[in-house]
């Protein structure tokens, strides 16, 4: 197995205070569960929102090799777990692309979750789902 690229992340302040990757990039957090919290900081929700919208839209690009725009919506909710202590993430993604209804960006969306990265990291859970959704202007 060939490794194409590799880095790593560090936080030693919990929900609130500082994530770090090695390269010197900081990003501000802060639990948006907790009174009086920092919205101009982000969370683990809007973190791994960018992350699979931005995996799974590079994804989607690679598949349509240029033909027309895509573009990729990640909702994440957090919710008390089901049967068990704490909480769950529940992540949607939609996926669309310009000039396709909802069929052909559901068959579109289908190829790139099997393909992108964070889908396969994803993909076994109940609690992530992708979608296809007719183009819209935003």
């Amino acid at each position: 197995m060939v490794i194409r690229y590799r880095t790593s992340a560090l936080n030693d302040d919990g929900g609130t205070g500082v994530s770090r990757v090695p390269d010197g990039v900081e990003v501000a957090v802060s639990n948006p569960l907790q009174p009086g919290h920092d919205t101009h900081a982000s969370n683990p929700e809007q973190l791994l929102a960018l992350a699979w919208s931005t995996c799974l839209n590079a994804t989607a690009q690679a598949i349509v090799a240029g033909r027309h725009r895509t573009k990729v919506r990640v909702e994440v909710a957090l919710r008390d777990a089901e049967k068990r202590p704490g909480y769950e993430f529940v992540a949607t993604a939609f996926v669309s692309g310009e000039g396709l209804d909802e069929s052909g960006a559901s068959q579109l969306a289908a190829a790139a979750h099997d393909r992108c990265p964070v889908s396969r990291l994803l993909g076994a859970s109940p609690l992530a789902e992708v979608r296809g959704e007719a183009w819209a202007v935003s």
